[in-house]
């Protein structure tokens, strides 16, 4: 995959997080003494969420001799808007990205932004993201504990996006934990190759509490390929997949204030024995706040 091609596919980086999974293991035993926490999702209906998400990513390709890099920079704001809560707590809510700036650089080619809030219409290569900005995305169903039950796309490309069969949000442990104790998470990973099959990958994401501080759970995340890959052109694919990073969550509010993710990995060989692929990135994810905000887009002019 060309650095460009790559460029783009982390713009949809914004939208989806966490890839399709089973529900989460039983967390691992601790000592009976040390306090136990319930980790819950909380919502009311007529609430309006709103996170600010900033991703930074650097790849470095070397192949045939000639070395690329691109780098790409997007901070939007998440919303959930939630419609109505069950008797059971599961919460029917909107996804959408209120507003997103972003810019992209290519060595060797014009650097190209896009900022939803100022410019009348995307460059090119941007389309589809634009046309996602301010309305709803997909309508989910989450459980308390983070399983999603019912999803619906309200567009062509929110039907297509590669996470479309995945989770929005880490997933919460059955039963109350403990410091120290862990929870985690399998999942399995489609990969295609190059003769038109299929390779599945087990992965795996391990979940732990590492502290809790005014309230506030600090979750460290980590996540592994269990599958043996021994081809450096299906690790390429995989290499966003090794990410490590924490989360904080807000016991008594019942919902994320925040995270980082991060992935520095390089593959050697993915496409002849002299090319490499060096990936780094940053993803985060703050808290803003419910107030009500109307989301505006530029006016176009006549």
């Amino acid at each position: 995959m060309t650095g460009r091609a790559m460029g783009w596919a982390l713009l949809w980086a914004i939208f989806w997080l966490l890839p399709a999974a089973q529900r989460p293991t039983r967390a691992e035993d601790s000592p009976r003494q040390s306090p136990r926490y319930t980790l819950r999702y909380r919502f009311h209906p007529g609430q309006t969420l709103r996170w600010k998400v900033v991703h930074r990513a650097r790849i470095k390709t070397t192949i045939g001799g000639t070395t690329q890099t691109a780098e790409t920079v997007s901070q939007s704001v998440k919303v959930w808007r939630v419609k109505e809560v069950d008797s059971q707590g599961a919460a029917t809510f909107d996804h959408l990205v209120e507003s997103v700036d972003m810019r992209q650089q290519v060595s060797g080619r014009q650097e190209v932004r896009y900022n939803s809030q100022t410019d009348e219409a995307p460059p090119p290569g941007f389309e589809r993201i634009a046309q996602s900005v301010g309305v709803p995305v997909t309508t989910f169903t989450l459980t308390p504990q983070g399983e999603i039950l019912r999803r619906t796309p309200h567009s062509v490309a929110a039907a297509a996006a590669p996470e479309q069969h995945g989770l929005i949000t880490i997933p919460l442990p059955e039963k109350p934990v403990a410091v120290g104790e862990s929870w985690s998470l399998p999942f399995q990973i489609d990969v295609p190759l190059q003769d038109g099959t299929i390779k599945k990958v087990k992965t795996s994401q391990k979940f732990t509490l590492a502290e809790v501080d005014a309230g506030v759970a600090r979750i460290d995340v980590a996540n592994q390929i269990l599958t043996p890959v021994r081809d450096p052109a299906v690790e390429a694919q995989l290499i966003q997949r090794v990410f490590t990073g924490t989360v904080r969550f807000d016991i008594e509010a019942g919902r994320v204030i925040g995270q980082q993710m991060d992935v520095d990995k390089v593959v050697v060989g993915f496409q002849g024995e002299t090319s490499s692929l060096h990936y780094l990135s940053r993803f985060t994810e703050d808290f803003l706040g419910e107030e009500p905000q109307t989301a505006s887009r530029p006016t176009r002019s006549e």
